[in-house]
């Protein structure tokens, strides 16, 4: 029986998908649950997985790369075929005859190195007679192991019988800059490739050319203290890790402040809808999360409702299904306020960019020691810069510099954050 194997529905509003690969072959034989093809929406990577066992067949024009309408028939997995005989037999064989083929591998070497050196250019035969070099004794890393002017320039003249009339003073080998260049090969300043964009990665670039074109943007900054959290974190680490079985990080701490920050300045968490302006009484904020494919944003949902503990928890499943390439449409939907961290890859200083429609995005950057003044003294502290990029359009800048201000207030004083005060 030959069952089809269909691109599934994969969120709202998404007509079509890329294949990104396909992790089995043409007559493969896949067990259930078995990994089939990877898929790639606008949005987040899907994996399609065999519903039985069986032999599978891609279809024409089915391949990886393919845009393909959801719904649409890619392969048949036939369920009444079996592995084919001697398949698995096969492979001890072909490893059986490989040590015999690494034994014979130094004898050919050796002897193409030896032909080749019996073929020189003029240029590189007149440095070998000057420096009365070998050519078997050099080896050649041209074409089919032949010498280059780069192999014979470095070696070490030897020692020859003295002419019968020397001169006094005998002239060094003449290498000319064009010789010196030619050794190095061809130039590679025209070498280039083309290699099409994934769909998620157009996705990205049409949403942030959206913000652009659509806001007006401004970012606003400020510097936050990280004195007492990082005290903070050093005294409970411990008891949080044996506890939740993660570590205690400092996004949990800037997600609960920003949630404060946004329930003292809604505007913050709304955004504009045609001539409207749509606020929003529920708070899922969204965490910039890199992976191998792009840049993308999944949502802690319902942050005001979650614990520290819970909030670091969603945080650590999303940036693993971030990496393993599992994050879903949902995950990524239905965010109100962005946060990201770039200070993980050292920045110290950023401009965010919104992830529209949201109104406004908060970058977090590298902790850094510097002296502050304290009360009149100096003292060396661990400083963040942090930056608020937002839609001028609905948020005024007192509004801005004030939600950065409350969010700074909160996370020196992590007490008052925990106690919700």
């Amino acid at each position: 029986m030959k069952q089809e194997i269909k691109v599934p529905t994969v969120g709202e509003s998404i007509t079509e998908a890329t294949i990104g690969s396909w992790t089995k072959k043409s007559g493969d034989f896949v067990k259930r649950n078995d990994v089939l093809m990877l898929l790639e929406t606008d949005k987040a990577s899907v994996e399609v997985v065999a519903e039985n066992d069986g032999v599978l067949t891609i279809l024409p024009g089915s391949e990886a790369g393919a845009v393909v309408k959801i719904g649409a028939t890619v392969a048949t997995l036939d369920t009444d075929a079996k592995p084919a005989a001697g398949a698995a037999a096969a492979e001890p064989a072909k490893a059986e005859s490989a040590p015999a083929q690494t034994q014979a591998a130094p004898q050919q070497a050796a002897s193409t190195g030896k032909d080749a050196s019996a073929h020189l250019s003029p240029a590189v035969q007149r440095i070998v007679t000057e420096k009365n070099l070998d050519p078997s004794s050099v080896q050649g890393t041209g074409k089919d192991g032949r010498l280059t002017k780069g192999d014979v320039l470095d070696v070490q003249p030897q020692a020859k019988a003295a002419p019968a009339a020397a001169p006094a003073k005998s002239a060094a080998p003449q290498v000319s800059a064009a010789d010196v260049m030619a050794a190095r090969g061809p130039s590679k300043q025209g070498d280039k490739k083309l290699v099409a964009m994934t769909t998620i990665r157009k996705r990205i670039a049409e949403k942030l050319k959206e913000a652009q074109n659509t806001a007006a943007l401004l970012t606003t900054f400020n510097e936050i203290d990280m004195t007492k959290v990082m005290e903070l974190r050093a005294k409970y680490k411990d008891k949080f890790k044996e506890k939740y079985g993660l570590n205690l990080g400092f996004n949990g701490f800037f997600v609960k402040a920003a949630v404060e920050a946004l329930k003292a300045y809604p505007a913050v968490n709304a955004w504009i809808t045609g001539s409207d302006i749509e606020y929003h009484n529920y708070y899922n904020i969204g965490i910039a999360v890199s992976t191998e494919k792009g840049l993308m944003v999944p949502n802690v949902k319902d942050a005001d409702t979650l614990s520290l503990a819970g909030i670091e928890m969603a945080i650590r499943d999303l940036a693993t299904k971030g990496r393993d390439g599992k994050i879903t449409p949902n995950d990524l939907g239905g965010g109100t306020f962005s946060i990201t961290n770039g200070g993980v890859f050292g920045s110290l200083l950023s401009t965010p960019i919104l992830n529209y429609p949201q109104s406004a995005i908060l970058g977090l950057h590298k902790i850094q020691d510097r002296p502050m003044a304290i009360d009149g003294k100096v003292e060396i502290r661990p400083m963040m810069y942090v930056a608020l990029t937002y839609d001028h359009r609905i948020i005024d800048g007192k509004e801005a510099v004030s939600f950065l201000v409350k969010i700074k207030e909160l996370v020196e004083d992590p007490e008052r954050l925990l106690l919700e005060v």
